[in-house]
């Protein structure tokens, strides 16, 4: 693999693209190109490790390895037969695959998995005389097969275990919001850690971690132990160790104010175990709190949240999301609030017109990301002051 120009594929959710291809620019990535839920680039291996060690809104990164056309399943287990593993795996290393499979040659995404596996493993044993393992839960190297009808990519995951495991959540509650989406929506509404952050409805308190590591520029997998690229033949230990170094020397202060509030004693025990978790409780603060009955507090204030689904809480989703629309408007003037909700109906009860809105996926939901603009009086009002 030449480690100076590596190409590089990085996953991420849908919405979130342009937010992902800021970031690798930030990050010092080359030939930048957006995709459908991927951005491309190249880099050199150090960059390799940054991005893993501090792309917020990456999900696994991904290093293509062979790309070949096939035909039928011969072909395919043929060409994958010829390729010399041993340039990216050793016998004693154990293996996994994922798959993406849209294809009309290829329809059943297992049983080329299994072709797959099959040429790895034959590979070895006619030119090594032993068999590497598979292994689905912990492998060393991590292989993933995308088919688009007669293409065939091979690429390794340099990330190992999917990058929104960040490791600092203790609990989750029962619609927990995944740490990469928060991630995508804090950075989608503004949120750079200068004022104050308000999730007013925080459960298991994602959003609000997410939310402090921005604040301070705490890369985002400060917490992980294992990347997949540690096990790679070219794995570069002191590179790796300069890179973290750097990131953590450039950790900023934050003086502003990040608050959650909740009402269910169980998800503020949640939240406060992971905020303890990711030794935050000098930055976080959580509050019992009914949101319908608070005012705000904090100036100035961008406030992102994840109203409750119903089988979080059992809501009347009208009289919900009208009690949200009065609060805004008689507690929070001059606030940015931006929300998530698949109930696309239910928010036009909050009785504002959103100024933003932004089609994103919750898992397999697909939801809008709202943001609401409030003013003292109305918009009006302040043209005409303007132009005093």
């Amino acid at each position: 693999m030449d480690t100076e120009n590596i190409k590089i594929q990085i996953k991420t959710f849908f919405g979130l693209e342009q937010i992902l291809a800021e970031e690798i620019k930030k990050l010092g990535g080359r030939n930048v190109e957006i995709k459908n839920r991927a951005v491309n680039c190249e880099g050199d291996l150090g960059f390799l490790y940054k991005i893993n060690y501090s792309a917020r809104t990456a999900l696994k990164i991904l290093v293509p390895i062979h790309e070949f056309k096939a035909f039928n399943q011969h072909q395919f287990y043929d060409r994958l037969f010829k390729f010399e593993w041993e340039n990216f795996m050793d016998v004693d290393q154990s293996f996994s695959i994922d798959s993406t499979v849209n294809s009309e040659t290829f329809k059943h995404s297992q049983f080329v998995t299994l072709k797959m596996k099959d040429a790895i493993v034959d590979y070895f044993q006619e030119k090594f005389k032993r068999r590497p393992n598979v292994e689905t839960r912990n492998p060393d190297i991590k292989f993933h097969l995308h088919i688009d009808r007669e293409l065939v990519m091979i690429s390794m995951d340099s990330s190992g275990d999917p990058l929104f495991k960040r490791g600092y959540r203790r609990e989750q509650g029962e619609a927990p919001i995944n740490e990469v989406l928060a991630s995508g929506m804090l950075q989608l509404a503004g949120w750079d850690g200068k004022g104050n952050f308000l999730d007013p409805m925080c459960g298991s308190g994602t959003l609000l971690i997410e939310a402090a590591m921005i604040a301070m520029d705490l890369p985002a997998q400060i917490f992980r132990k294992r990347f997949g690229f540690q096990n790679w033949n070219n794995y570069d230990a002191d590179l790796f160790a300069k890179i973290k170094e750097f990131r953590i020397n450039r950790v900023r202060q934050f003086d502003g104010k990040i608050v959650g509030y909740d009402i269910d004693a169980r998800m503020l025990n949640a939240a406060r175990m992971n905020v303890e978790a990711a030794e935050m409780e000098d930055v976080i603060e959580i509050k019992k709190q009914n949101f319908f009955d608070s005012k705000k507090e904090l100036f100035p204030l961008l406030m992102v949240f994840n109203p409750p689904y119903d089988e979080r809480i059992s809501i009347n989703d009208d009289d919900f999301y009208k009690k949200i629309g009065d609060t805004f408007k008689t507690h929070y003037p001059n606030t940015l609030a931006w929300l998530i909700s698949s109930d696309l109906e239910a928010v036009k009860k909050i009785g504002l017109r959103p100024s933003r809105k932004i089609k994103l996926f919750n898992g397999k939901l697909e939801t809008r990301f709202l943001q609401y603009e409030m003013y003292e009086g109305t918009k009006k009002v302040h043209k005409l002051e303007d132009h005093k």
